[in-house]
């Protein structure tokens, strides 16, 4: 009992402190810290049997472990971002999807424009760099309260497009190492289910604004504003599109043989391609690579502490105790499957991370129970997509406080939203359709 009280009073606590504001970097480990002593687990490995585990090692293992695995895909999906920021290219995109919408759509030219660059490839933290400030503009012009801007760039972001069929996202691609599918399984569901949550989860947030608005709230500008308006000349916006046609077509060729990796030489792919095209609308190549490389650090480094987190449970009894009893739900596995991966994904803040705990334990009990393993990879690609947005996640913080300088308490509900609930929906909206055969 006290082990489950550390579990979830950890996971609690750490929710708790990044919604006070607490860095994660230290907020993550002191939580861990309280799980370890609340389950019995040696504080340092000299206390512990030898290969036993203990707060330290695995807490570390956690956060290197995630760094090693998945730094290159992070720098080079920062890279891609921020080359197409530099060039203009992401802005020329962004701009020329409002031409077509309207002014009066601001928020759905900015779900758009997000949807556009993610499933190009464009690394999210990146995406929500890159179109914020458009954002800014669009809300600005359309005077729309600008707490709703985090969720409308995660919304566009991180629910339909992040965890579909062929997206170049690491959340779509770390299924397939562990179930030996390919980046488009269970593509017929999860067309649905996209087409789901884009017109409810967009129905949603334009709800929540209007009321909002009908309330009296409206935009209210900073001194620290962006403005789109200091840059004129920008590239072709088809020609900035090309890019991501790049990205899309080298990682279709390449995933069978090369696997995860392929997103490596995929983004590769798309930097040289921006560079090729756009060359002569570089501001700063240099500084882009710079920013780049440290805008992955931050992102990556963000995720890990709350892996590492996520490493020191994933070692605790009462966390075995809890994959038993999720294993064991009755029904359909994917049911299991769903709701363990969610769980871990939340209590790691993290979509990527919580995969990669969570499928090296769960992917053999599930294929060997019979699972399909398109319809196990679909489903868990979308949970993992769901809890991953609790508060403390490194996407909500980045997202809310560095980069549109909101609070918790004022940008969170409608994130949560669109995202937690939404995606919990297109999870059931999965489940059921693979149980009636569709994509099987």
């Amino acid at each position: 009992m006290l082990g489950m009280i550390g579990l979830f009073g950890g996971l609690a606590l750490l929710i708790y402190l990044t919604m006070k504001g607490m860095n994660l970097l230290i907020a993550a480990p002191l939580m861990a810290l309280l799980v370890a002593i609340l389950n019995g687990l040696p504080i340092f490995p000299q206390l512990a049997e030898e290969g036993a585990a203990n707060f330290l090692t695995n807490y570390m293992s956690g956060f290197t472990g995630f760094i090693g695995s998945w730094y290159l895909m992070f720098i080079a999906g920062a890279i891609f971002g921020k080359v197409m920021e530099d060039s203009g290219a992401a802005d020329s995109v962004s701009r020329w999807i409002v031409s077509k919408i309207g002014m009066k759509r601001a928020v759905l030219a900015v779900v758009i424009a997000c949807a556009v660059l993610t499933y190009g490839g464009v690394s999210l933290f990146v995406v929500a760099f890159s179109v914020y400030p458009m954002a800014i503009s669009l809300f600005r012009q359309a005077d729309l309260p600008r707490r709703f801007i985090p969720a409308a760039l995660a919304f566009g972001s991180t629910t339909f497009t992040m965890t579909s069929a062929g997206s170049p996202e690491i959340q779509n691609w770390i299924p397939i190492e562990f179930l030996g599918t390919t980046p488009y399984a269970g593509w017929e569901v999860s067309i649905i289910v996209a087409v789901f949550m884009m017109v409810f989860g967009y129905w949603w947030l334009k709800k929540m604004i209007l009321k909002a608005v009908s309330k009296g709230e409206r935009f209210v500008g900073r001194d620290t504003d962006p403005t789109t308006e200091a840059r004129t000349e920008l590239p072709d916006p088809l020609l900035s599109m090309v890019p991501l046609l790049v990205v899309l077509a080298i990682s279709f060729f390449f995933h069978n043989s090369l696997g995860t990796s392929a997103l490596i030489i995929a983004l590769t792919g798309g930097v040289i391609a921006t560079y090729l095209i756009n060359r002569k609308y570089f501001q700063d190549i240099g500084k882009a690579f710079g920013e780049g490389a440290m805008g992955a650090v931050v992102a990556i480094t963000n995720t890990a502490a709350v892996v590492g987190f996520g490493g020191v449970v994933k070692a605790t009894p009462a966390f075995t105790t809890a994959v038993d009893f999720v294993t064991g739900i009755p029904g359909s596995p994917l049911i299991g499957g769903a709701v363990a991966v969610g769980a871990i994904a939340g209590i790691t803040g993290s979509s990527s991370g919580g995969q990669a705990i969570a499928l090296p334990l769960l992917a053999p009990h599930y294929l060997d129970l019979g699972v399909n393993a398109e319809a196990l990879h679909r489903t868990v690609a979308i949970s993992s997509g769901s809890l991953d947005h609790l508060p403390q996640g490194g996407y909500v913080v980045t997202t809310i406080r560095s980069i549109c300088g909101e609070t918790h308490k004022d940008a969170y509900p409608a994130l949560g939203a669109v995202t937690v609930v939404v995606a919990g929906l297109g999870v059931v909206l999965a489940i059921i359709l693979f149980s009636l055969g569709l994509g099987i």
